[in-house]
This record gives C-alpha cells, sequence and structure tokens, in this order.
C-alpha cells in the first residue's frame, strides 16, 4: 500500500516563523487588553447646548446733531455825513514884534543874580570798592589794597588790646561771643554812627565805647571829593568757664 504523505512535504520548516507570528500577535493583544480604558456615560455627557434663543442687545440710536452756523456779520455801519461848515471865525493874528534896539530905547541895568549854595548830599560808599579807603595812622604807604589791608589789621588789633573780654563772664555769659558792630567814617575822617548787636546790652555798650576811641584818620575818596565810607567789624572771643 502506497502512502498518501508527500515525502517532500516538511511541516517543520516554517515552524520558527509560525512561533513568532504567533508570539507578536499575542503580546499585541495583551497591550490592547491592558491599556483599554471605559468611561460612564454620565461623565461624558457634555449637555445639550440650546440655540433656539437668541441675545438681543438695544443698540442705542445715535442722534446726528447738525452744529447751527453763526449768523452772518452785521453789516458795515453807514458812513456818517460830514457837513461842510464855512468857516466864519475870526483868528487874529499873533505879531511878532523885533527885539531889536535902538538909541532911544532905555537900557535896563540887572540887577546882581544871587547864586545859592548847592548842597551836596552825603554819599556812602562802601569800604570794599570805593577808589580811595580812609588811611588809619601808620597805614600811609602802599597801593590801595595794601591801605585797605593795613587799616583792617589795625582796628582789629585796636579793639583787641581795648575791650574788655572779662566784661562777659561778669554778665555770666559763657562760651563763644559775637558782637557785630557798624560805623563810618565820615568826609572829615571821623567815626560816627556806631551800632552794635550783641547777646547781652552790657556787650553792645562795651563795643561802642571801643569804636569811639578808634583815632583820627583821612577820610576816603571817590572820585576825588570825600565821602563817608561804611565799615563793619565783627568782635569775637571765647569766655572761659
Amino acid at each position: 500500500m502506497e502512502p498518501k504523505k508527500n515525502p517532500k512535504a516538511n511541516v517543520g520548516r516554517n515552524s520558527s516563523l509560525y512561533f513568532a507570528i504567533g508570539l507578536a500577535l499575542m503580546l499585541f493583544l495583551t497591550n490592547y487588553a491592558i491599556n483599554f480604558k471605559t468611561y460612564d456615560k454620565a461623565d461624558i455627557d457634555i449637555g445639550m447646548v440650546e440655540m433656539d434663543e437668541e441675545l438681543e442687545e438695544d443698540v442705542p440710536l445715535m442722534q446726528q446733531v447738525f452744529a447751527t452756523p453763526p449768523p452772518p456779520p452785521p453789516p458795515p455801519a453807514a458812513p456818517e455825513v460830514i457837513e461842510i461848515v464855512e468857516d466864519e471865525v475870526e483868528i487874529e493874528e499873533t505879531i511878532i514884534e523885533s527885539t531889536e534896539v535902538d538909541q532911544e530905547t532905555e537900557i535896563v541895568e540887572v540887577q546882581d543874580i544871587e547864586i545859592a549854595d548847592v548842597v551836596e548830599q552825603d554819599v556812602d560808599v562802601p569800604f570794599s570798592v570805593i577808589e580811595n579807603v580812609p588811611i588809619f595812622p601808620g597805614c600811609e604807604k602802599g597801593n590801595n589794597n595794601q591801605k585797605r589791608d593795613c587799616m583792617s589789621k589795625k582796628i582789629s588789633k585796636f579793639v583787641n588790646k581795648k575791650f574788655n573780654t572779662d566784661l562777659a563772664g561778669d554778665l555770666g555769659l559763657t562760651g563763644r561771643q559775637r558782637i557785630n558792630v557798624i560805623f563810618k567814617i565820615d568826609k572829615t575822617g571821623s567815626v560816627v554812627g556806631i551800632r552794635a548787636r550783641a547777646p547781652h546790652p552790657g556787650l553792645e555798650k562795651e563795643a561802642q565805647r571801643v569804636i569811639g576811641l578808634l583815632p583820627q584818620m583821612k577820610p576816603g575818596k571817590q572820585r576825588g571829593k570825600p565821602v563817608n565810607v561804611p565799615y563793619s567789624l565783627p568782635i569775637i572771643f571765647q569766655v572761659q568757664d
């Protein structure tokens, strides 16, 4: 009896290929089954949107306002009627007589004219800008700036020597004391108009007394004429406790 199986057919020849295909298919199905998810209908219901009712919005009607044109300018006024009046007023003519004299004209003698003395006003020129500064005794040499410096040093030295600094302690004052003194060197070189400002009236009187002892000076000059020269002097000293 002849066998029915074909001796050339080998079933196990492609078994490894079939096994790999089946294994890949099983892995795919297993992965799909693991990652498969289900959702409740209640969770995914987004509701129904009704579009039947339309929103009606009241749109205000804008009424166009037309500006009223300005009224036309008034017509120019008619010129007044000018009446021409005849000049009937007689004008007297002024006759200018000649001032020439002849031999028959009497000559009137003119009396002497008295010239009143012109009163010169006192002019104050600041010490810092005067052309020729007042000259303190002993400051005759040098130019204008040197004389100015010499005068300031001489006055300060004179005041420091004559001023009674113990007076502040007797008045009960302590610490640093400042006295501002203002005076004038008039047109004759004398010291006038002494004013002082200090923390105590006693110091003011002492400052006025010392400044009044300044010697006679040569007056300052502006444009060659003697003038008044204001001068300010601060007096500062320390009272020992």
